[in-house]
Formats: structure tokens, sequence, C-alpha cells
């Protein structure tokens, strides 16, 4: 069977890594954020940071969806240890986070920026920073001392204003964070655990299978799905990180040898649920589709202190199993253990009265589509997918769109939180959704790294922000072409754009006016002397009138370089008043 480090040494030596890294050093850490953290070849080498004055810290990843801030620090190592020094240097970029002023002064240029990215993201407190140490070979004894050191202090310091997590991922757990993501595609957990005898009781209630036990702590962090959240699925809130007031006391817990005997009666427990569950004697149980409902704060803080764990022999936690196949019932269990702390709003948003009758209205319309308002839903295989509708992609667009706010496309925490009654209270048509989920889907196909929309190429870089802006440039040109202020209908700028053949060429303009908006920023931050930061000006409410200034300025000189398109774009795409309807107001 083929090794990992075989496999990174086939991987690293395609065209790709050879031609954009220098040395296999960065190739590593490009391989692993295109492989583990999924990025694409645009993203990645926006992400590597990695060379002179590189503070130690080699490639840096912000996940707007599940609000993390990735610190990656990469040692690509042929031998079978390595020693201290490269935990050594994540602590010492540690260390420097407490001054991201002084940090970012003595950064090379791509570090300067990517500082500035994240200290706009520290400003949200619901960001956590998380530092991954990741290398091919095995942590020496020295270098594990260190590891949990490291985790002892980020657990010590109460009063940090950093919400931030550790994680070290080894040969052995390269392969294993490999082979989820080679499964993502049907992301289903079996396991088996080891349980000793006479801690643990199985029986049945209410025609359900439950398995009670005392789960040895050390038992814990062999569970699969843990640190990319596959294990959660089916649980109302990810990992908010392991910094509040809970997980602090978790982890002071596991770090002290005499109260972690106690952790039994300490914590409350952690609940799953599976598919089937198996009985294989002996203390071993196999389960089957495998999902925690709740504990998922619990397991994060435990991993995070997997060192510690390991030495833990008369550690325990309380869990529960339930051998559960059926989804509703499954939902259900899932909210309602879920209640010793507030469940935040947006996580329960696929059940309120407006995105389920959203859903009912829109399947209605298409028999053939499919409206999915939980995530990891799966998509019937009867359905087609061109009409295959996403809640939380929807939300982002009816923000881009409707509220005309691309700039707050990018997360989900505001547009499930604080705009959700706002945005959510117009009964938006069937057709309409469809129209908008038309046109997003053209310009993700498109989102590519052979780049066929001639987009710039720090627009490239910008995948989880930039092509709501695309979106909203698009309603922009529409808006334009009928010399109005509002907002147009999606579903008449699709029929209108279909029926002249004029797809293309309206998506092409609307790229055009985004290029010429983001290098005017540009221009204008090198007049100023300032550095321009792109990830910031996207999340800027200065964008909009940036993209609004560029597409006024290409009309004003259509006539004269293209009078037979200005013409044709006036006639063929002229609206009805009708089709047209005010800006989705909020405080922004």
């Amino acid at each position: 069977m083929e090794s990992i480090l075989d496999i990174i040494k086939k991987e690293i030596s395609q065209d790709y890594y050879q031609q954009n890294y220098p040395n296999d050093g960065q190739r590593f850490v490009a391989w692993y954020m295109r492989n583990i953290h999924l990025l694409d070849q645009c993203q990645t080498k926006d992400a590597v940071t990695d060379g002179a004055n590189d503070k130690q810290i080699d490639a840096v990843y912000i996940d707007e969806d599940e609000q993390k801030i990735y610190i990656v620090q990469g040692k690509y190592y042929l031998g079978e240890t390595v020693n201290a020094e490269p935990v050594r240097e994540v602590i010492s970029s540690w260390s420097q986070f407490s001054n991201l002023a002084k940090l970012q002064e003595n950064a090379n240029e791509k570090l300067k920026k990517k500082i500035a990215e994240i200290s706009e993201a520290l400003n949200d407190d619901s960001y956590c920073l998380c530092f991954e140490l990741i290398t091919t070979s095995t942590f020496s004894v020295d270098a594990q001392k260190d590891i949990e050191a490291f985790q002892t202090k980020l657990t010590e310091e109460d009063n940090s204003d950093i919400n931030a997590q550790f994680a070290v991922i080894d040969r052995q757990g390269l392969l294993d964070a490999y082979n989820r993501v080679l499964e993502q595609t049907n992301p289903i957990l079996n396991h088996t655990v080891s349980l000793e005898e006479g801690k643990y009781l199985m029986t049945d209630l209410s025609s359900t299978k439950v398995l009670v036990a005392a789960m040895p702590l050390k038992e814990c962090i062999k569970i699969p799905g843990i640190k990319d959240g596959s294990l959660f699925q089916k649980n109302v809130r990810q990992s908010l990180g392991i910094n509040n007031t809970v997980n602090k006391k978790i982890k002071r817990t596991i770090n002290d040898p005499n109260k972690c005997r106690d952790f039994f009666f300490f914590h409350n427990g952690i609940t799953a649920i599976c598919n089937k569950m198996e009985d294989l004697k002996n203390g071993q149980f196999k389960f089957y589709g495998l999902n925690v409902v709740n504990g998922c704060q619990s397991l994060n803080t435990i991993l995070s202190c997997s060192e510690n764990v390991k030495k833990r022999d008369d550690a325990y936690v309380l869990f529960r199993f339930y051998e559960i196949p059926q989804r509703d019932r499954a939902d259900s269990i899932s909210i309602n253990t879920n209640t010793q702390s507030a469940v935040k709003a947006r996580d329960l948003r696929s059940n309120s009265k407006q995105v389920l009758k959203l859903k009912k209205v829109y399947e209605q319309t298409y028999p053939n589509g499919f409206f999915a308002t939980k995530r990891g839903e799966q998509v019937p295989a009867n359905k087609d997918k061109a009409y295959t509708v996403e809640l939380s992609n929807l939300g982002k667009e009816l923000m881009a769109w409707y509220m005309q706010r691309p700039n707050l496309s990018y997360g989900e925490t505001k547009i499930f939180d604080k705009y959700f009654s706002t945005l959510f209270k117009n009964e938006y048509h069937p057709e309409d959704i469809y129209a908008l989920n038309f046109w997003m889907n053209k310009i993700m196909d498109s989102w590519t790294v052979d780049n066929p929309l001639a987009l710039d190429e720090i627009l490239l870089t910008m995948k989880a922000y930039a092509p709501y802006h695309l979106l909203f440039a698009i309603s922009a040109v529409f808006a334009k072409c009928n010399n109005q202020m509002s907002v147009p209908s999606p579903a008449e700028s699709l029929r209108l754009a279909q029926a002249n053949n004029l797809i293309d060429t309206i998506i092409a303009i609307s790229v055009n006016c985004l290029n010429n908006a983001i290098a005017s920023e540009s221009q204008n931050c090198l007049q100023a002397n300032k550095t321009f930061i792109p990830q910031n000006w996207v999340k800027n409410k200065a964008c909009i009138q940036g993209i609004q200034s560029a597409i006024i300025n290409y009309f004003s000189f259509l006539p004269t370089m293209n009078k037979q398109m200005a013409d044709k774009l006036k006639n063929e795409l002229k609206m009805e008043p009708q089709y047209f309807s005010y800006r989705v107001q909020a405080d922004d």
C-alpha cells in the first residue's frame, strides 16, 4: 500500500507545484492547503506566505463560514522523527500575535497583507485562531513535551483576547486527514470502539438500541471526523473554538493528572447516534454512520490536548450511543440535546417557517428540483442538480442581489443572525430563486484556474468573496440598461438574457466592470502610499460604489466604442417598471 509520504512526493512533482513553488518545503505546504483544506490553485498560491521574513508562518487561510483563521507551519522531512525546533517556531509565531502591528512591520509583502486580513477577522470575537503544525515525520519525545507545554500554555492564558487552538498533524495524521477528505463525497463514518468490561450497559428503550458507557478519554481521540467536523454533521453547532470558559475548564482538568481522574464526574457526557450498532463481543462495538449530536465542543477540546490525553489511563467520559436511522428523529434529538447553552438562531434557520415555506413553493414549482435546507443534506438521485438550491448559498445570493450588499455575502453569521428576519421576510418567487441559482452556477462554473472569464488574478484568489460581487454587478448592469436605481427581477433578467442570447455578454460586461473597480482601488491606494488589501476591500461597503462607478463609466463610453452593442442592450434588455423593486433595507 502506498504511504502518505510516497503520495506527497509523487503529487508535488506535478507541474503546478514545480512551477509555482521553489522548494519541497513550500510544495508540501501547498499540497496540504490543496488536499486537506481543499483550496484551488489560485487560493493556494495566495495562502502560502513561506519565504524570507515569513515569521515562521508558512500559510494563512481564513475560512469565513467556519470562522477560523488557519496559521500553518510545515516541516517536510524524509526522516522518521522531527525534533522540537518546529514546535518552538509555532510557539514563536503565537507570541507575535499579541502585537500584530509589530509582526506586520517586519514581515514579507504577502504576509503583511495576510496580517491585515487577520486583524480584520479578529475584530469579530467569533473567529478562532487555529495553529497547525504539519510534518511528514513523527514527533520526537522532546517535541511531544513542547507540544504538551504549549497546549498547557494556551489553557492557562485565561485573559487572552484571542480565541486560539493548536493542532499537530504528523505522518499518520496526514494519512488520516487525506483519507477523510477522499471520503467527503460520502462522509459516512464507521468506527469501532473498545470499552472496558463492567463499564458499559447495553439496553433497549422505546424500541431503540442504547449503549451507555464510561469511555476511556484516550479512546475519544481515535474517533474520526473531529478535526474536519464530519463527525458533527447532525450537530446544530460546530466547534466554537477551545478558549471559551467551559472549554478552558475542560483543558485545565485534562492537563492536571490529579483532576483528570474525576473527569467523568465533572462532565455532562457526550451523545452520539448511528444508523446501526453492532456488538462485536469482548467490549468491541462497531458503529455505522456515526454522528455526535452533543459534545462537539468537548471532543474538539479533548483532541486539542491529545498528548496529555494519551497519558490519562484513569480518565473516562460518559458516552451515550443511540441506534437511530430515522432522519427526522435524529434531527429532533440533535436540537433537544443542545439546550445546556444557548443555540444561536442561525443554527436552526433550516426549520424556520420562512425557509420551509420557500422550500415547499420552490419544489412544487420545480418538481425536478430540490431545496436543501440542512448542511450536508444529500440531493436525491432523481433530482436535477441544475435546479438544486442550497439555503446557505441562497442567503448569500439574496444579500448580493436584493439587499445589494455583496460585501456581506461572504459569511453566514450576519445573514442568518442579524439580517435573517429582514432578508427572508419577502416572499420570493420560486422563478427568482431559480434565476439567482442559475446566474451563480454560471459564475462558479467559470471561476477556475483556466480563467475563461478573464478575471483579474486577484479576484481569482477570492473565491469565497468575489463571486457575489460579480452577481451584484450583473444586477447593476440590468438596472443601468433600464436607467433604474432599484433592483431588477432575477427571473425577468434571466428570461430576457436567454431570449436574446446575451448571457455570456452580460457576464463579460460585469467582469470587465469588476476588474476595473478593483484595479481603480489598487491604483488609488498606490497613489496614497497605502497597502491595498483586496480581501478587506471586498468586505467594505466602499466596493459597492466602486463597482457602480465602473458600470456607469462603461456605459458612458459604450455608445462611442460600440454603438450597435449599446443599442442592442438598451432595446433587448428593456424591462417594464413592475419588474423592479426597492432594495431590501437593513442597517449596515
